[in-house]
């Protein structure tokens, strides 16, 4: 993985924002369209933390790792897909995880090789939605997504 993925500028003024911000935590999240604009949401397990909610493939970064390999990671566990191009930063929002920690999660939109199948190994389903027509997702993930559709 290479840092033109993902320019190191912009992942040093997020993080630098977020310490400032008071975040405990950080989490990579992936908007991954189809050629139609559809985006792709993983549904979590019933018996997870906020089971049955949808969601973009997302997941925390780990103590000194870098956002793009995070992210790069991330997408791969969850989907199956490769990520081959990060092609902007999508936003940001703000939750208190399963512990109570203050957590920012960064949303990247980014292309994908798929090399098969949809593979999922922390949820239930996954499911190519309309921006506009969106199964039950968080009110950020939401808004995020309003917000994209709205540029």
């Amino acid at each position: 993985m290479t840092s033109l993925l993902l320019p190191d500028a912009l992942t040093e003024t997020l993080l630098a924002d977020a310490r400032r911000d008071g975040i405990e935590k950080y989490v990579v999240g992936a908007l991954i369209t189809d050629e139609g604009g559809r985006v792709l949401l993983l549904r979590r397990r019933a018996d997870d933390f906020l089971g049955g909610l949808w969601e973009l493939p997302s997941g925390g970064v780990e103590p000194g790792e870098r956002l793009v390999d995070a992210l790069c990671r991330e997408v791969l566990e969850e989907t199956g897909l490769t990520v081959t191009q990060v092609t902007g930063h999508a936003g940001s929002f703000d939750y208190a995880s399963r512990s109570g920690r203050r957590t920012r999660q960064f949303t990247f939109a980014l292309t994908v090789r798929a090399t098969g199948p949809i593979t999922l190994t922390e949820h239930d389903d996954a499911a190519w939605a309309e921006p506009g027509d969106l199964p039950a997702v968080s009110d950020e993930t939401r808004a995020l997504l309003a917000d994209r559709r709205a540029r």
